[in-house]
């Protein structure tokens, strides 16, 4: 089992930043995949960005350019780092982290809600 808890959402104007963390603990594999996903009112939960660890990180292309995606050194952290927001970001963003054989560990999501 992996635990994961969310930090950083809240709200902000649009054209600001936020910083998103997700901290994982309990029986973590060496090798996995940790990132962020999000769902807007009345949408289904879409990708954000992916960071396999030690590999190449992939990002939805509404947000190339103005996210960023890493991992700590521990490799038990992942931060989205959210620029250039736009009103069309506002969702519950939720921490993913992902085994070798595909079981997936959720953590309950943090709002992001972007609005002057």
């Amino acid at each position: 089992q992996v635990q994961l808890v969310e930090s950083g959402g809240g709200l902000v104007q649009p054209g600001g930043s936020l910083r998103l963390s997700c901290v994982a603990s309990g029986s973590i594999f060496k090798i996995n995949i940790m990132g962020w996903y999000r769902q807007a009112p009345g949408k289904q939960r879409e990708l954000v960005a992916v960071a396999p660890r030690g590999g190449t990180t992939t990002y939805a292309d509404s947000v190339k350019g103005r996210f960023t995606i890493s991992r700590d050194n521990s490799g038990n952290t992942v931060y989205l780092q959210t620029n250039s927001l736009k009103p069309e970001d506002t969702a519950v963003y939720y921490c993913n982290y992902r085994t070798p054989g595909g079981m997936d560990s959720w953590g309950k999501g943090i709002l992001v809600t972007v609005s002057s």
